[in-house]
């Protein structure tokens, strides 16, 4: 299963593509800075690049962190992100994939990471997948380590085809012989 991750941002941020089968280790297959167009103040996504960038890749599924406003962000820069997340959100959903928005701090928990502790989540992620060093080399692809442990956030949570999930209370019963 190919799991898509984002990272969103105004201008900034990453998308990940996280490849998990059958009990292996997850794979980082690929992961990129999102595709900016314009300059300076007229700087926005270029969601035709992003479009091809997914559909070669074909994702199942995708995470993206929940975008939300920064203490001491102004109007413009607010707006701007905003714009950005949006932008986001609609190629996910124009593709027809299926999408689920998580919460920063739910993610970084699974993850152990704390904070705004960007640096950490990209050596995090460099631990969790030696083989993409070249991915992820430079300090200021941050977005793209994020974007990658959201997408391994969401690969946890998927219930492979096949196998029942059943809610805790249930299960708990079952196992008592009272359900």
């Amino acid at each position: 299963m190919k799991i898509l991750g984002i990272d969103p941002g105004a201008v900034s941020g990453g998308c990940a593509i996280v490849k998990t089968c059958d009990g292996a280790a997850p794979q980082l297959v690929d992961a990129i800075d999102l595709p900016i167009i314009g300059v300076k103040a007229k700087q926005r996504i270029d969601v035709l690049a992003l479009r091809d960038w997914i559909q070669q890749h074909k994702p199942d599924h995708a995470y993206i962190e929940r975008g939300q406003a920064h203490p001491h962000q102004g109007a413009s820069s607010g707006f701007k992100y905003g714009r950005g997340c949006g932008s986001l959100e609609t190629v996910i959903q124009l593709l027809e994939i299926p999408m689920t928005i998580v919460e920063p701090a739910t993610w970084k928990k699974f993850h152990g990471l704390h904070g705004k502790d960007k640096e950490g989540a990209r050596q995090k992620c460099l631990m969790m997948f030696p083989t993409a060093h070249a991915l992820l080399a430079r300090r200021k692809d941050r977005g793209r380590a994020e974007a990658a442990l959201v997408a391994l956030y969401g690969a946890s949570r998927i219930v492979p085809a096949g196998v029942q999930h059943m809610p805790r209370n249930s299960q708990r019963e079952r196992e008592r012989g009272t359900g």
